[in-house]
């Protein structure tokens, strides 16, 4: 069995099963299909965050992160100056890196001034359905399209978002579907009606 089971006998991915938090996180979040620019820069620039930390840090931090980067509202924290930054790397609240917080006031930015919504950037790059991972180590670092996202990404001045970052943010994002075939959660769109 590739999966984990958890204290209620569902099989989840066993990366998930460390604590309420990450099963949380997994069984509700992780994977599913995620739009809105706000919501899309809030998880690009928790995912810059991440880049050599434990993602569990960044979900302790979340809360933290939201009010600090007045919800990442695009337009609010694209206004963000010399104050805010330093604030914000005064905040023990979030990840004080000055790279990453200056990374993500810049990438407000550009994304305020894209021709496209970051929705529609983003999504533009998802790849086709595939089958669901059998076992974590068939699950890749990056693909071409993470690659080209990152490409592009960077092409139009976004920080902190190389290919394996791009790739964590379409997992995250349900851009792809990286749940192991044992796991439980269900990502496909339900109907309406």
């Amino acid at each position: 069995m590739t999966g984990s089971v958890a204290t209620d006998t569902l099989i989840r991915c066993p990366w998930s099963v460390e604590s309420q938090l990450y099963r949380d996180y997994h069984d509700q979040e992780w994977g599913r299909p995620l739009h809105g620019d706000d919501a899309l820069f809030e998880r690009l620039c928790l995912e810059a965050f991440q880049s050599g930390l434990s993602w569990i840090t960044i979900l302790r931090k979340r809360p933290a992160f939201r009010a600090a980067f007045a919800g990442f509202a695009i337009d609010r924290v694209a206004e963000f100056g010399d104050a805010d930054r330093e604030r914000l790397l005064a905040d023990a609240g979030i990840v004080r890196n000055r790279a990453k917080i200056d990374a993500c006031i810049a990438n407000a930015k550009v994304a305020r001034e894209l021709d496209i919504g970051l929705d529609e950037l983003l999504w533009s790059f998802a790849p086709p359905s595939r089958p669901r991972p059998r076992a974590l180590p068939d699950i890749p670092a990056t693909t071409p399209e993470s690659i080209a996202l990152a490409k592009e990404l960077k092409r139009r001045g976004f920080r902190f978002v190389g290919p394996t970052t791009a790739y964590a943010l379409m997992q995250a994002t349900g851009m792809v579907d990286d749940h192991l075939t044992e796991c439980w959660v269900d990502t496909r769109p339900t109907a309406v009606g």
